[in-house]
């Protein structure tokens, strides 16, 4: 019987590991949280569901349809707590890792193989320094939601949510949701990038209906709130002593320069910034597969990488959300389990990701990232927060050392060579280099492993 091994229980994992029991093989379900979902259906545990949970995330009826499928199956092993520290590429990869609280002293080793592993590790939230973003109060969007979603805990009573993207909307609401104040929402892709990215081919939006209603639920929950949205602004400055007290806003030109004397202080608690996403790299280059272009896992129409028996699915490919998360994962499952794209079964996924993948194109034209951003940090802007480099150093180093390569600068500085490895600050730092190499993500051990831990005996699985 074919084994497949899924690295990641959200979206695209959970779709993976259905359609390969569908295709008969043995599954085995890996994930670092204690429950599954990812980032996008992150919930309140068991212990302490909420009586609503459904009303707070969108497809959820979805989600429990494929949780509780696999629950139920017993040719799917579900491993939560179980995070992936290493990957050994071969003809029948080796899966290494470590089953436990990630904070607890009794993780054990696990090494894992089987004869395809589909890796949908999904993304982490892009943000964009700027002065002040070291404060207490300053928070991803992605970290923001998680509490909310998650916990039930607002970050803070008076809060704005900034960046780029749509994903601003969800959060916001979150907030409000835990009785948080927001006030304002500020896009920073101005009102010609918007109309760039979604107003070709209209009628090309009308076969994402579910899109459209969740961004209508959304904008009325906004005007409801009377939560002011603005495009064409950003956050370019957190003020506070201990914690932020305030943060300077300012129009943003079409390059993402802020334009002199737009500049306007609003007094809060908390700021939470996201613009975008970028994939979280270091399984899929610890196991040989290339990027393409855009700095994306490259795969073909069977969700297969270059490495041979290694898939991939979701975010990694490309961020194009949930819709595209769940077709890549169902097609990704049906082929490592030694089915075909053109499969019947298959068949509406392959068609729904052709779809996605028309929206995920509308969404970078609208809310890329515009180099001028760099233009707000100061010489003492921390850039790199765990090891505290600012863009000043940077600039410096890059200056004295042009033919420099990133590692090289990397070593040189400290930057990305914090407890976060650069998964925080990572392509700021190279774009305030001005380097595209992809070494930031390269991650050998994709987690902290104690000594203690890599001196206990490996359990090895076959």
């Amino acid at each position: 019987m074919t084994r497949v091994l899924v690295i990641g229980a959200g979206p695209a994992g959970l779709a993976a590991a259905v359609a390969a029991r569908d295709r008969g093989a043995e599954v085995v379900l890996v994930d670092a949280s204690d429950a599954e979902g990812g980032q996008f259906w992150r919930h309140l545990p068991a212990q302490r569901a909420g009586r609503r949970e459904s009303r707070l995330h969108h497809g959820w009826s979805r989600f429990t349809a494929l949780r509780e499928r696999l629950r139920a199956d017993p040719g799917c092993e579900i491993l939560l707590e179980t995070g992936v520290w290493a990957i050994e590429p071969g003809e029948r990869p080796v899966v290494h890792v470590l089953r436990g609280p990630a904070d607890g002293g009794s993780r054990s080793r696990r090494a894992l193989t089987a004869d395809a592993v589909v890796i949908a590790t999904g993304a982490y939230d892009r943000t964009l320094p700027f002065p002040g973003w070291q404060l207490p109060g300053v928070y991803s969007g992605g970290a923001a939601q998680a509490l909310a979603k998650g916990e039930r805990v607002a970050v803070g009573r008076r809060v704005v949510v900034a960046g780029a993207g749509p994903f601003l909307l969800p959060v916001a609401a979150s907030l409000s949701g835990v009785g948080a104040e927001v006030a304002g929402v500020f896009e920073a892709s101005g009102s010609r990038a918007l109309a760039a990215g979604w107003l070709p081919r209209p009628w090309e939006l009308t076969r994402v209906p579910g899109k459209a209603a969740e961004l209508a639920g959304y904008a009325v929950g906004q005007l409801r709130r009377r939560i002011p949205y603005r495009v064409g602004w950003g956050v370019i400055e957190a003020l506070g002593a201990a914690r932020v007290e305030a943060i300077t806003v300012a129009r943003l030109d079409d390059d993402w320069w802020p334009r002199p004397g737009t500049e306007r202080t609003l007094e809060v608690d908390a700021v939470c910034v996201s613009h975008g996403f970028t994939p979280r790299l270091e399984l899929a280059l610890a196991a040989g597969c290339a990027l393409g272009a855009d700095r994306f896992v490259a795969v073909d129409a069977a969700q297969a990488t270059s490495v041979p028996g290694v898939y991939a699915a979701g975010e990694l490919t490309g961020i194009g959300g949930a819709d595209a998360a769940l077709s890549e994962g169902a097609i990704a499952g049906h082929c490592a389990a030694g089915g075909h794209p053109d499969d019947r079964a298959v068949r509406r996924a392959v068609s729904a990701r052709r779809t996605a993948s028309r929206f995920a194109a509308r969404l970078e034209r609208a809310h890329a990232v515009h180099s001028g951003w760099t233009s707000w940090l100061s010489d003492d802007t921390i850039v790199c927060r765990c090891e505290e480099v600012t863009a000043g150093m940077l600039r410096e180093v890059r200056a004295a050392t042009p033919d420099a390569g990133l590692r090289s600068l990397r070593l040189t500085t400290r930057a990305g060579l914090g407890p976060c490895q650069g998964r925080m600050c990572g392509r700021a730092v190279e774009e305030v280099l001005g380097t595209s190499e992809a070494s930031m993500d390269r991650r050998p051990i994709a987690l902290p492993v104690r000594v203690g831990e890599l001196a206990d005996r490996e359990t090895d699985e076959t």
